[in-house]
């Protein structure tokens, strides 16, 4: 398929961005393009103007602050994969970067794209919604920082308004037991289901953890019934807890599953999740 025709304009900053998305309302960013470019071949999407932030150095790169790693917009899934900061304050989104697509994708796709494209079938939202992650957005009015639960707002909706740009995002560190276990038919499909899992312990059972759906809805969820269902649990209980996991989802049936084999593959993937969250 052909893209529709558009024009193109290459941004040197930030600032430079925003003034060239307000030259038309159908304007769209353009990153690592693998979110962008197969919607736009389709012609599901038809922007009239591209604005390619890519050479953009500064939205690029991780930096240690503090009690949480910043993470630049533009940094590439093999950059954070690699990332010796992230793979020290925060494995679980360094082993999840490295299972995104291959490794063409993973050179070129960012996870600010990621998260901005609000897919709920992606990855690395699931696990920025499980680390309770801020995202930092630049508009007209000035910078906001907005948390996980609040960006993500539907099925490809996200908190970003036109002309916002995602600039940043600000993962805690965390010492916790970690998982992300997913399906998918084919080495490269997207996550039939994904189980983000995060487990803190005490005195051999689990005084706290958190858990979050790949395509379970139309937004990557957090599973509240099952972390609550978790506290205080030791491994004998952990099955049971992940009873709780279709709870609150509303997954959708397609060409890959059912709802209801989601349904029941969640609690599944939940329980692997768990265990080895809490074997680490």
């Amino acid at each position: 398929m052909i893209p529709a025709e558009f024009d193109y304009e290459v941004a040197s900053s930030a600032a430079d961005a925003m003034r060239l998305l307000g030259q038309s309302e159908d304007a769209k960013l353009l990153a690592g393009g693998h979110s962008l470019i197969p919607l736009m071949k389709l012609r599901l999407a038809r922007p009239t103007l591209l604005v390619d932030i890519s050479r953009i150095e500064a939205l690029r790169g991780v930096r240690d602050a503090g009690d949480h790693l910043e993470i630049g917009a533009l940094t590439r899934h093999a950059d954070i994969e690699t990332s010796d900061l992230v793979k020290q304050h925060c494995p679980i989104l360094a082993h999840t970067a490295s299972l995104v697509g291959d490794r063409q994708v993973r050179h070129m796709g960012t996870i600010g794209g990621s998260c901005a494209h609000g897919d709920s079938a992606s990855d690395l939202p699931t696990i920025c919604q499980a680390l309770d992650a801020q995202f930092v957005i630049q508009g007209a009015s000035g910078e906001r920082t907005v948390a996980a639960h609040d960006f993500f707002k539907g099925f490809f909706e996200t908190a970003l308004a036109h002309g916002d740009i995602l600039t940043a995002i600000r993962v805690p560190k965390t010492s916790a037991g970690w998982s992300y276990i997913k399906f998918r038919t084919r080495a490269l499909d997207w996550a039939t289901v994904g189980v983000a899992a995060l487990v803190d312990r005490q005195n051999g059972s689990i005084s706290g953890a958190r858990v979050a759906f790949t395509n379970m809805a139309t937004i990557p969820l957090r599973a509240p019934a099952v972390e609550q269902a978790l506290v205080g649990a030791g491994p004998d209980r952990i099955a049971a807890a992940a009873t709780h996991a279709p709870e609150g989802t509303d997954p959708p049936s397609d060409t890959w599953a059912t709802a209801d084999f989601r349904r029941h593959l969640v609690q599944v993937l939940t329980r692997r999740a768990v265990e080895e969250a809490f074997a680490r």
